[in-house]
């Protein structure tokens, strides 16, 4: 017996087609194999493929599971994004649970267009030791000189991890000369599958960050536009009091992409108890490019 799943490429965190990040979206994937998902997001060629599954309990409306040409991933951000926007255009709902490997998202419809997820704030890891810092610098190609003081260089998150590096401007991204191989090797020695590297000194209007990320361990040379990394720059600037932490919520805008053709933007939400962040939310719009039928 025949089966047949549904395709959509999206592009997240953009309004505008061939912009922001490429993900892959599949419907019906419960017919599917894990070894099936795994080549079918290898054949699409995005950096994450969102495979959308009934739910298996009360407690939630859909499950996800995500996969990158290589491996299968935790979470990504911005493959929920393209996922909803898909499941929107099919049947338009306020909010949806999602449930994945780290537990329960809530991703809301906004009046805008675009679409927000809610997550509980990442996990703190360690500061990286000088010595790692430096091979780490030295893979990148840039310097010591090149990093805001005011940042150190933290390991943020638990399922997926990123190394957060702050530079002092975008300048500094403009000539970062990456060693894929290098940071690959680097990610196992020092426990971060990505490298999130970040300015708070953009030299872009309208926004208050600028990033480049770099994931070759996971198969993904340079990211695009990452919403759950910019969820742990959120955290990593609260923890670190470098945003305003008085009232209840501090927001502002990031942008990614500059550096591949691919420009787009996220917005991240802290909501603040007594300064500490009890949850964050990225947001941003996605724009269905195509969407195809698969029979297997």
């Amino acid at each position: 017996m025949s089966r047949r799943i549904r395709l959509f490429q999206v592009d997240a965190f953009t309004t505008e087609r061939f912009t922001g990040n490429p993900a892959g979206v599949v419907l019906d994937a419960q017919v599917l194999s894990d070894a099936e998902m795994q080549v079918l997001a290898r054949e699409l060629g995005n950096g994450d493929t969102a495979f959308v599954l009934p739910p298996d309990d009360a407690h939630h409306d859909l499950r996800i599971r995500f996969f990158t040409p290589r491996k299968e991933a935790a979470f990504v951000g911005h493959a929920t994004l393209a996922a909803h926007a898909v499941l929107n255009r099919l049947e338009s709902r306020p909010f949806r649970l999602q449930q994945g490997q780290t537990g329960t998202v809530e991703v809301a419809a906004l009046a805008s267009g675009g679409f927000a997820i809610r997550q509980a704030p990442p996990a703190m890891g360690r500061v990286l030791a000088t010595g790692e810092l430096e091979e780490v610098l030295a893979a990148l190609g840039i310097s010591i000189a090149d990093l805001d003081p005011t940042c150190p260089a933290q390991i943020i998150g638990s399922a997926s991890t990123r190394l957060l590096l702050g530079v002092t401007g975008s300048s500094v991204l403009d000539k970062v000369q990456p060693q894929h191989v290098a940071l690959g090797n680097l990610s196992a020695a020092i426990g971060a599958q990505g490298y999130f590297l970040f300015t708070r000194h953009p030299s872009v209007a309208g926004c208050d960050t600028e990033a480049r990320m770099f994931c070759p361990a996971i198969g993904i040379d340079e990211d695009p536009v990452s919403g759950n990394a910019h969820a742990m720059l959120g955290a990593y600037l609260a923890l670190h009091g470098l945003t305003a932490t008085s009232g209840a919520d501090v927001t502002f805008q990031g942008i990614q992409g500059r550096h591949v053709g691919r420009p787009g933007r996220v917005t991240v939400e802290l909501e603040l108890d007594a300064g500490a962040v009890k949850s964050t939310r990225i947001s941003g719009h996605a724009v269905v490019v195509f969407q195809a039928v698969l029979d297997l």
